[in-house]
């Protein structure tokens, strides 16, 4: 995986995705800095994310953007997405691996060196670390330091995800303690004082 230090963040999508979405999507990655776009819907029927998926699969195509599926192995193949993102309690990397092949395959360590040591030796093409900070998005079981991600960093060269409640205020400290990506997605998508674009442009 190649790491373009401008396109530095691994953007995920709203919990529910509206009409106005695309326009914004399009806004947003016209910016260049996102490597990486995350479907996360978690209450859609396969159907309907299939349908979604098609039409951001087209946008992150046009910027050069890969586009990843959460938890669904089976979404990400149908679409023949860039690849899934995989937590703790879905579907092992070794049977996503068999379902997608070559794809992008990252797995969630919450804040475990051990569980950063499983993904590496099972070949997982990026690592992902948090909560840093507390989230809007979804409730915070793990808590990730940064002396966490400096240790994670000296055991692999395996790309690592920050993820966790990043935003203008938080983020130049993970990326000066050699975070690879920051997840971004409340920040983006539900900020009280930001449109999206506005908001994407902030972070430099």
């Amino acid at each position: 995986m190649r790491i373009n230090k401008k396109k530095f963040i691994y953007l995920i999508s709203p919990t529910k995705i509206d009409k106005l979405f695309y326009q914004d999507l399009t806004k947003v990655l016209q910016q260049k800095k996102v490597s990486f776009f995350q479907l996360r819907l978690k209450k859609e029927t396969f159907k309907k994310k299939l349908v979604i998926g098609r039409k951001i699969l087209k946008i992150c195509k046009k910027f050069n953007v890969k586009f990843l599926i959460n938890d669904d192995v089976l979404v990400a193949k149908k679409l023949n997405a860039d690849g899934c993102h995989l937590g703790q309690k879905d579907m092992d990397i070794i049977k996503a691996r068999k379902l997608i092949g070559n794809k992008i395959i990252g797995v969630t360590c919450h804040n475990s060196v051990k569980l950063s040591k499983i993904a590496v030796k099972n070949k997982a093409d990026y690592i992902a670390l948090g909560a840093f900070n507390n989230s809007k998005t979804k409730k915070i079981k793990y808590k990730a330091s940064i002396n966490l991600l400096r240790k994670v960093k000296k055991i692999t060269k395996t790309p690592v995800v920050a993820i966790g409640g990043i935003n203008s205020k938080n983020y130049k400290n993970l990326l000066l303690n050699k975070a690879n990506f920051l997840a971004i997605s409340a920040y983006i998508w539900n900020n009280n004082k930001l449109k999206p674009l506005e908001a994407i442009k902030i972070l430099k």
